[in-house]
Parts: structure tokens; C-alpha cells; sequence
């Protein structure tokens, strides 16, 4: 290592990694839906995106030493608070977490996310990275971020562009100038290209995929965020000063919706990286990918002698060039070829693996149809466990209820449904009215519609039953909460 590294690593400033996690991933469906999105899908090796994220972001100071990073910040919707943290836990990082109460794009969460930086770590570095990529090779990552490190205490914007390897339709792309520092100046950011444009960049030398990676101190980006999106600024200021006063939380800090509301809605690259003076690019070969489609899942399985490619249980016969991905079913393939099969309990994607971009149609139109797969899966997560829609007709609706040991739904009342609870396993403490129970397993009670109801484990076993759901309306919003552990009453 030469000199001017040494010196650098020896005077790093602190680091704190920002993890935007939002987005429902509408190329991805029928696993990535607005109630379970992208950062929250499984690999093939049983982690989430957002998990790889969180261990990686720790990782770097293992790679490299000098880098001084003691927590991190998330900021994400509010419904996924709980999965993130979860998430959390399977990893030795520590994060707070920004709680947004819906989508604004990532000019505000990173706006936002600046403002708590500056608040609490004036002089920190912001490393802002996506929850749902992946990178393969993060000692490379490691070792880039002593440039990007530089160049943002120096007061640019970094950005970290990705060498491309192939002709990509799918990516924005990033053209560089002359030698800055430890990278490049910044020329301009282009949209997705039509095929002939991208090989066009590839040719050019200098145009590289823009990864959504940045680095950069909380005060030049507010700074150039006043300058290139002044209303954005003002915006996110007075609602940084909202949240500031209505929130105390130690591990959550709760984004007031009336003013996050105001702030425009424009990703970072409009708002600033595009009109900017300050950019600067570090060029990166890292094993990088967006997971931005199905094809780029395909990509991470190892093929068979024919290139079929399979998580799950699947078969194929005399096919070839062909990813199945079955959670729940056995998917046989006879005589297929160029096909991606995503298999759910709820719904079957068959896609040409040339048109993989276009899954996102499908969300489209079952959102123009008010189709419930859009948005959520059959078996749906909450902060105490699980509920699974087993069946529902005209009147009724079937669910399997999964309530984690130590957990207890809100205490609450539906207008329009009543509910029979039969226990499978474990034992429920259970508020009926003015009734307070124990229902063993084998054992069953009658919440009439009405009645102020909850239902608790105070075991240490998960509790399992069976919820028959009977009315005219039996729609998840039928619902009145009284008293909520998890700040939803």
C-alpha cells in the first residue's frame, strides 16, 4: 500500500452506512408484492437481500480496519419496520431506523436520513446503499470506499459506477470525464437505453452503470440539495424539525406524515445528481446486480448439463435453458426452452426469459383489477407472527394463526365479522368481552362481531390455531385497535 493510502486509512472519517429499503420490486412478483417487497426475498441460500445488506455494510470495517463504523441507519416504511428489525437481528449490525409513513422517493429519504447524520454525527460520511442489491465481491467494495472516502471528505458527491460486462437495456448509465482525485468527474447521468444505444456507451469506454450508490458528508448533500432542489430542501427541513420534535424513540424515529407529505417526489438523480457541479464517480468491478428481474435471480444457480436452473422442487424433461423457482408445488418442465417459472401458493408466473422486464404489467393490471396479490401473499407477516388465508368464499374466510411465544396481537374490535378461534397447538390467553380465558389446544371460543377481543402466547412455544372468519365484510381493514404493543392503536 503506497503512502497516500496509509495516510488516508490513518485519518478516516466515521462511516455510517444508510440503507434505503422500500420499493415492491414489481418485476419480481408473485414473490415481491407491496406487503412483502424485494429487500424481504430469499435466496437460495435462505437470505434476504436486506440481511446480505445489513452484513455487508458490518463487513466492511472487517475487510478494512481503519473504516470506524458503529451503527447504521435504515430508512424504510413503516409497515416494515418490524420485518427490517427481525432482519436485523440475524446479524451481528446494529441500525436506527427512519420511519417513513409511505413511499416519497429517494431525493427525500436521503434528504431525511442527512438530516438525522448531521444531527447526530456532524462529521460522519453518509454511505447510502440500496437493501435489495448484491455484491459478490465485498473486499473489492472495501478497498473503493478509500477513494470514495477522499472524495467525499473533499466535498463531493460520489457515486460508484459499476464496469459493465455486458449490453444491460435495464440500467441507468453514467458517463466520466477527467481524473479527479481518487476517481472521475462526473459528465452526466442517461436513462435506460434502447440495445444499439447501450452498445454505443460500451464502445465509448467511458459510460458505466449507475449502481444507486452513494457516498458523500450530510452537509454537502444538503447543501447541493438547496442548490439543485431548493423546494425539496425546505420541505425536508421543516419536516426534519417535526420529527424532531414528536419523536423520542431510541431505536425508531417516526416520520411526521403531514409534512412528509409536502416534500416532492423525485429520486436523487433528477433532484441532484443530474444538475449538481459537485459529482464524482469511483469506478467499481464488485460482482455487483440489482436483482432487478428474475433473469438476474436465474443468474446466481448453478445450470444443469442442459442449463436448466432450479430453486425448489422441480423436474425437467427434454427442456432446456429454463429457471423454475417453486415454493410450495413440485413444477415438472416437458419440452420447454427460454422459460422462467415462479411458483407460489397463491399464483404461477410463466415468463420468456426475453421479457422479464415486462413482469411488471402483470402488477399493473392486478392493480387496475383491485386483485389482492398485488399487494399481499397468502401467508402475511406481523410483528407477532403470522396468519395464512388457508380459504374464503362468499360469508367466510379461513385462516392458520401463527402467534410467536411472548406475542400478543392488539387488543381490538371487527364491526361486520365474527370470529371462531379453535387452538391447534400451544396455549392462548384470550380477551372475549369482559372474559378473560385460557384455551387449551383442541379447545375453541366465539368472539362475536362487536366484542373487544385479543389474543396472546405467554408461552414459550409458538401458539397455533385456527380462525373461522364469518359476515358480509371480511376485508383486513375491519378493524378498531384499543391498545397495540407495536404503536398501531
Amino acid at each position: 500500500m503506497n503512502d497516500k493510502c496509509n495516510a488516508l486509512l490513518a485519518d478516516m472519517p466515521k462511516l455510517v452506512p444508510v440503507i434505503l429499503s422500500g420499493g415492491s420490486g414489481s418485476r419480481l412478483w408473485p414473490v415481491s408484492r407491496e406487503g412483502h417487497p424485494k429487500p424481504f426475498m430469499k435466496l437460495a441460500d435462505g437470505q434476504t437481500l436486506i440481511q446480505k445488506t445489513y452484513q455487508r455494510a458490518a463487513a466492511l470495517s472487517i475487510h478494512n480496519p481503519a473504516l470506524q463504523i458503529e451503527t447504521m441507519l435504515t430508512v424504510t416504511n413503516r409497515d416494515y419496520y418490524f420485518t427490517s428489525r427481525d432482519e436485523l437481528a440475524k446479524t451481528l449490525a446494529k441500525s436506527h431506523f427512519l420511519l417513513e409513513p409511505f413511499g416519497r422517493n429517494t431525493a427525500a429519504a436521503i434528504a431525511l436520513a442527512a438530516h438525522s447524520v448531521r444531527a447526530n454525527e456532524p462529521d460522519a460520511v453518509m454511505l447510502v446503499l440500496p437493501a435489495d442489491h448484491l455484491i459478490q465481491d465485498e473486499v473489492a467494495f472495501s478497498a473503493a470506499l478509500v477513494g470514495a472516502l477522499e472524495l467525499a471528505e473533499s466535498g463531493y458527491l460520489v457515486t460508484f459506477g459499476v464496469v459493465p460486462d455486458k449490453v444491460e437495456t435495464g440500467f441507468g448509465y453514467i458517463q466520466y470525464g477527467d481524473p479527479i482525485l481518487s476517481g472521475f468527474v462526473v459528465e452526466r447521468f442517461v436513462e435506460k437505453p434502447d440495445a444499439p444505444t447501450a452498445q454505443s456507451y460500451i464502445d465509448a469506454g467511458n459510460f458505466l452503470w449507475n449502481s444507486g450508490m452513494f457516498c458523500f458528508k450530510a452537509a454537502t448533500f444538503l447543501e447541493q440539495l438547496a442548490l439543485c432542489a431548493p423546494e425539496i430542501a425546505n420541505a425536508a427541513e421543516r419536516c426534519w424539525m417535526e420529527t424532531n420534535q414528536a419523536n423520542k424513540n431510541s431505536d425508531c424515529t417516526e416520520i411526521p406524515a403531514a409534512y412528509f407529505e409536502l416534500i416532492p417526489s423525485l429520486s436523487i438523480d433528477y433532484a441532484v445528481m443530474e444538475k449538481s457541479k459537485k459529482c464524482a464517480l469511483i469506478p467499481v468491478d464488485i460482482g455487483w446486480s440489482d436483482i432487478g428481474s428474475w433473469d438476474a435471480i436465474a443468474q446466481l444457480v448453478k445450470p444443469d448439463e442442459n442449463n436448466n436452473k432450479a430453486i425448489g422442487d422441480a423436474i425437467f424433461i427434454d427442456s432446456k435453458n429454463t429457471f423454475i423457482q417453486s415454493e410450495d408445488r413440485l413444477v415438472a418442465a416437458v419440452g420447454v426452452d427460454n422459460l422462467l417459472v415462479i411458483e407460489t401458493s397463491d399464483a404461477l408466473l410463466v415468463v420468456n426469459a426475453n421479457k422479464t422486464q415486462e413482469v411488471r404489467q402483470v402488477v399493473a393490471q392486478l392493480h387496475a383489477h383491485g386483485h389482492s396479490s398485488a399487494k399481499s401473499h397468502a401467508t402475511v407477516r406481523r410483528p407477532w407472527g403470522t396468519y395464512t388465508i388457508l380459504e374464503e368464499g362468499p360469508g367466510f374466510k379461513v385462516k392458520r394463526i401463527v402467534v410467536l411465544p411472548g406475542a400478543s396481537l392488539s387488543l381490538q374490535m371487527h364491526h361486520h365479522r365474527s370470529e371462531h378461534w379453535i387452538v391447534v397447538s400451544g396455549v392462548a390467553q384470550v380477551v372475549n368481552g369482559e372474559k378473560k380465558l385460557q384455551i387449551n389446544a383442541n379447545e375453541s371460543t366465539y368472539i362475536p362481531a362487536g366484542h373487544r377481543h385479543r389474543l396472546s402466547n405467554s408461552t414459550d412455544e409458538p401458539l397455533v390455531m385456527i380462525e373461522v372468519q364469518s359476515g358480509h365484510y371480511l376485508g383486513e381493514d375491519d378493524i378498531v385497535r384499543f391498545d397495540d404493543y407495536y404503536g398501531r392503536a
